[in-house]
């Protein structure tokens, strides 16, 4: 979505540069995937944002943040549907998993963290929700970081006094452009809030609103070297999977999305603590929302359930 959002920049020049830093391998489970996606829509798309830090080669990683993106036909809005972390789900056996029952972040690192763990992931998620996937990228936090920092920070809005629990940073309420740093502390917060980890899931959305409108604000065509810098960054904060589309194909279908358009979907589910462990389970079964992802009605859900929608 931020390539997209800088494609009106040089289509040809960003997908060049973009094809030469960024990562690709099979992310989705074979039967987690669609054919070859319709780009002109509706389409799904998996998003796992994973904690693994500098230098940090372990498998021991655990995915921080999961969205579903949902891009109804036409591709002018675009739905983020954040999985809470906490989700008691099934997870399948592979990948030298044996199967069982755990939190949905534990699946890719059941699966060893990277392309298994993000496979396994894909196939917990479509296995539980039916929906599946036109592409998938993997996006680490150190990556993030640094796009946004090349482009001069972003402008987020903080509803209300939080601590970091990794800093020690104090976030008073109010507007103010953060710097990657920042941005990424304050979206990783979800203790003594009062919705807790949904309220971090609504900052991590905030947080992509605010990197594409960033991304439209900062004139990068007059600074080459900047926008050099910025597309490799997004280039190696990423891995890919296309599910066969040309990149340059996908990056000028998603270009008319604007930041605008986006609206933030919570999972219909409340907390539950399960043999002395904090789990998050689903209400009525998501109340109809993955049913609505796969069968393209989402702007009909979303107007009937305003209580999970999340203005962005």
């Amino acid at each position: 979505m931020v390539l997209a959002g800088l494609a009106v920049f040089g289509l040809h020049a960003l997908t060049d540069r973009y094809d030469r830093s960024v990562a690709r391998e099979e992310l989705l489970d074979p039967g987690a995937r669609t054919a070859r996606p319709n780009l002109s829509g509706p389409l799904n798309y998996l998003l796992i944002g994973t904690d693994k830090r500098p230098n940090d080669t372990t498998s021991e990683q655990r995915a921080d943040t999961i969205l579903m993106v949902h891009v109804p036909a036409g591709l002018r809005e675009a739905y983020l549907v954040s999985i809470p972390r906490d989700l008691l789900v099934a997870i399948p056996a592979g990948h030298g998993y044996g199967g069982g029952q755990d939190k949905i972040n534990a699946a890719y690192e059941h699966g060893g963290g990277g392309r298994s763990g993000a496979q396994l992931l894909s196939a917990t998620l479509t296995r539980m929700t039916g929906v599946r996937f036109d592409g998938a990228a993997l996006i680490d936090f150190s990556g993030i970081r640094k796009v946004v920092d090349l482009l001069g920070g972003v402008r987020m809005c903080v509803d209300r006094e939080v601590r970091s629990i990794h800093t020690n940073r104090v976030f008073s309420p109010g507007c103010r452009q953060m710097n990657g740093a920042e941005a990424l502390d304050y979206v990783r917060q979800r203790y003594d809030l009062p919705g807790g980890d949904y309220d971090r899931q609504r900052h991590q959305q905030q947080l992509l609103r605010a990197l594409l409108d960033r991304a439209g604000e900062t004139n990068l065509r007059n600074n080459p070297v900047k926008l050099d810098q910025v597309i490799r960054a997004v280039g190696e904060s990423l891995t890919v999977d296309t599910n066969g589309a040309p990149l340059d194909d996908l990056v000028f279908a998603l270009r008319g999305l604007p930041a605008n358009a986006l609206q933030g979907i919570q999972v219909p589910s409340y907390p539950q603590v399960i043999d002395e462990v904090s789990y998050v389970v689903l209400d009525n079964g998501g109340d109809g929302l993955f049913a609505a992802v796969s069968g393209a009605r989402m702007p009909d859900w979303a107007r009937g359930n305003p209580r999970w929608v999340v203005r962005l």
